[in-house]
């Protein structure tokens, strides 16, 4: 019964395209280790170093998204600098495109901010995308961010179409957040 039900499990995942995905408790050394399987998988799998840098950095900042951002945590008693954060990360293609899906829990003040960001992201065109990045380069980064204030410009920039989103309320504070792009 437990091998069929990994089984089945991971026949649903090749149903859906996906070559790679990890749930779970994530860190800068595990992202690194991951980022470098998915490196390997598709060299061996004669996909161009162009689409490769493409499809690996969007792994990247989706990754960074969760550990910086993830509402799902833990942290060291001893030592509170050593955090794990976390979510679920998937690549696959489907029509012989490759996608990148990150998944996290966020609260619910953070949800609001992110939906209108990415509304935003969503409604540019490539030149209107590329043009808000070196915008934002020019300014500090925003007060809340953990980071540069521009992973999500870089995911919509080398995404192929606009970014695909969803939030689903897991309780009264939180929802999970996913986010999907095409390579």
């Amino acid at each position: 019964m437990l091998a069929q039900e990994y089984y089945d499990f991971k026949s649903g995942l090749n149903d859906k395209g996906i070559i790679f995905s990890f749930t779970g408790y994530i860190s800068e050394k595990i992202l690194f280790a991951l980022g470098e399987a998915i490196r390997q998988k598709m060299a061996l799998e004669d996909v161009g170093p162009g689409l490769t840098k493409k499809v690996f950095s969007v792994f990247v900042e989706q990754v960074q998204n969760i550990i910086r951002y993830s509402d799902d945590r833990l942290a060291g008693r001893d030592d509170p600098s050593m955090v794990l954060s976390s979510g679920v990360i998937t690549v696959g293609k489907e029509e012989e495109r490759f996608f990148v899906v990150c998944g996290n829990v966020v609260s619910n003040n953070s949800m609001d901010r992110l939906k209108q960001r990415l509304d935003y992201l969503v409604g540019l065109d490539k030149a209107q995308l590329k043009a808000y990045y070196k915008e934002k380069l020019k300014e500090p980064p925003e007060e809340e961010s953990q980071g540069a204030t521009i992973g999500l410009i870089e995911i919509a920039r080398r995404a192929s179409e606009p970014v695909e989103f969803d939030f689903h309320h897991v309780d009264r504070e939180r929802a999970f957040f996913c986010l999907k792009a095409y390579i």
